[in-house]
């Protein structure tokens, strides 16, 4: 168990990098997209493939930990809206992963991204995802200082059963 727990802080840490990087991605990008004039769109579907592969890695985060720590993955027609729920409550194995608020905030990122994986590119509005690229400077530092807040508590656990 103290492996998994080691290798969960460790993933978390490494795919905290990676969101990262698509997190100033898209802080980068959408001052470019209302200033083009030309392509525009393929600004606006850059920025909304960035915020979906942002939603989409955390949820594999929460995913994660909901299989492999809790061992209970919520199923049915709303089990990404019920996982989202889910990590952001303390279990009898382990605390909330990410605060409540954080989980209302992310609510709207993974409706996005299901606008995204469910409508042609063409149909998307500047105006939505100017809402979600505007939270991203507020939510990514707090969700970040709580995901390291879980992998610490997932080494400080690990630790614990060694001794």
């Amino acid at each position: 168990m103290k492996q998994l727990y080691r290798e969960l802080a460790h993933r978390i840490r490494g795919e905290l990098t990676d969101l990262e990087r698509i997190t100033q991605r898209i802080i980068y990008l959408w001052p470019v997209v209302k200033k083009a004039t030309l392509d525009q769109d393929v600004y606006v579907e850059s920025v909304a493939l960035n915020l979906h592969s942002f939603y989409s890695g955390l949820e594999r985060l929460f995913e994660l930990v909901a299989k492999r720590i809790d061992r209970n993955l919520p199923s049915g027609e709303t089990w990404h809206r019920d996982l989202l729920a889910f990590i952001s409550q303390p279990t009898e194995a382990r605390p909330a992963i990410i605060s409540r608020e954080s989980a209302l905030q992310l609510d709207e990122f993974l409706r996005f991204r299901h606008l995204v994986r469910n409508v042609y590119t063409t149909n998307l509005k500047g105006e939505k995802i100017g809402g979600l690229v505007a939270t991203l400077p507020n939510l990514w530092p707090h969700l970040k200082t709580e995901l390291l807040a879980f992998a610490n508590f997932l080494e400080r656990v690990a630790n614990e059963l060694d001794n």
